[in-house]
């Protein structure tokens, strides 16, 4: 992996990509300091900090949210407005040949809906804080700047990472959610650490010591287990039929097709959290306080058994659904066929899309379980031993390991483009 790097940055393009890339993320930090005006920050990190749902949220933001910044809304606007679009496009055919046609009419619509929803998330935490007292002077003009503030910081964070995908390298919006976990690490960890010191309890401090030496180590072995499984295919081999042109001879190599044990990535993990955090951030903001709010934070919260349940349903789901859009077996089948390629012992065209499908659903499955548990056995961890800072952590792992490998895979293919060979290989 270093020796990738160090190639990178020996191609000026690469370098000039990387640089720009940092350039943008260190701007992102440097707007996640800048309060939005008026408001009382003692107050707010009290609020955040008993929280559950707003400090997961306060993940994504590295940090944002609790000091109630510019960027305190994140980019989840722009996450669930993709979600939206994306199962619309799913849902309906006409928005389904528009994508096909026009992708850039959907990314508009796109940037129009993450508009309506900052708005509505931008007036419902100003409510919010607003019932806790937090504003210096409680005013109409003050809301109205704490709404456009947080409005418009989600967008500038949304073109930023549109410019990384442009100009940059990795995936903007991946890579703003990525540094933003990373910001919060250090800090999760001393909290971990710090629940059980000062409590009296020998149960306790011993507690303590082993989470001292087995947390590292368990870090290490889900960030290789992560490693793995994200990098793991199953290769289905393929063979050409031979073709005579003239006297010349095509076709009759042997090859495969790679299929990943999880093909969509990390995206059903930040759509899965998103969707989840949703009611309960709405339930925060306008009925906080409210017999609603207890009885949702009491039954639905973060680490009650029936919210678990619900994230791994939407982690299962979510992988199969954008397994299937991301290897798409009757187009695959399509090539195939077109090019004289087949599965030995399985007829082209629809037979072999059938046993794209059965070996998509067998390594998908594994993906998802996989992706589930990781994501979970922190919030079981966490309601055990009552650590609210171990919530988030298998998540945070998931989404921050997979794209760093996302992110090397990109610079990795640059460097093959010009005759490097970086780590993958």
């Amino acid at each position: 992996m270093l020796e990738t790097v160090v190639n990178a940055l020996k191609v000026k393009e690469i370098r000039s990509k990387i640089i720009f890339t940092l350039l943008i993320l260190l701007l992102v930090r440097f707007g996640s300091y800048i309060p939005v005006p008026g408001v009382n920050p003692e107050i707010l990190s009290k609020v955040f900090s008993n929280n559950g749902i707003l400090s997961i949220i306060d993940t994504f933001s590295g940090g944002s949210l609790s000091r109630f910044t510019i960027f305190a809304l994140s980019i989840t606007p722009y996450i669930n407005a993709s979600i939206i679009m994306t199962l619309l496009t799913a849902a309906f055919e006409k928005l389904k040949e528009i994508s096909k046609d026009d992708q850039n009419k959907i990314k508009q619509w796109t940037r129009y809906m993450t508009v309506m929803l900052a708005l509505v998330q931008a007036v419902g935490i100003t409510i919010f804080i607003n019932s806790y007292n937090a504003f210096l002077v409680p005013s109409a003009y003050t809301w109205i700047v704490s709404i456009a503030t947080l409005t418009a910081g989600t967008m500038l964070l949304m073109w930023l990472g549109e410019q990384i995908n442009e100009r940059g390298i990795g995936n903007g919006i991946s890579l703003i959610i990525f540094i933003g976990i990373i910001a919060k690490i250090p800090s999760s960890i001393s909290t971990v650490l710090g629940t059980f010191v000062g409590t009296g309890d020998v149960f306790y401090k011993d507690l303590q010591f082993y989470l001292s030496i087995l947390l590292p180590i368990t870090l290490l072995l889900a960030v290789v287990g992560i490693i793995i499984v994200t990098q793991g295919e199953r290769k289905v081999p393929i063979h050409y039929a031979k073709k005579v042109v003239g006297r010349k001879i095509y076709g009759g190599q042997s090859s495969f097709i790679p299929m990943k044990l999880n093909q969509a990535g990390v995206i059903p993990i930040i759509f899965a959290s998103s969707i989840l955090v949703l009611p309960g951030t709405i339930i925060s903001m306008f009925f906080s306080g409210s017999n609603v709010a207890t009885f949702f934070q009491k039954w639905l919260g973060v680490n009650t058994p029936i919210y678990t349940l619900f994230y791994i349903l939407f982690i299962i789901a979510f992988t199969f659904f954008y397994s299937i859009i991301a290897f798409n077996i009757n187009d695959v089948a399509d090539n195939l066929k077109k090019n004289g390629g087949f599965i030995p012992g399985i007829r082209p065209g629809k037979p072999t899309a059938e046993a794209f499908g059965k070996i998509l659903n067998r390594i998908t499955l594994f993906g998802a379980f996989f992706l589930a548990l990781v994501a979970v056995i922190p919030n079981i961890l966490g309601g055990l031993v009552g650590g609210a800072s171990l919530q988030f952590g298998g998540t945070s792992l998931l989404i921050a390991v997979g794209v760093a490998l996302d992110t090397m895979k990109q610079m990795e293919s640059q460097l093959l483009i010009r005759h490097y060979q970086g780590f993958m290989k």
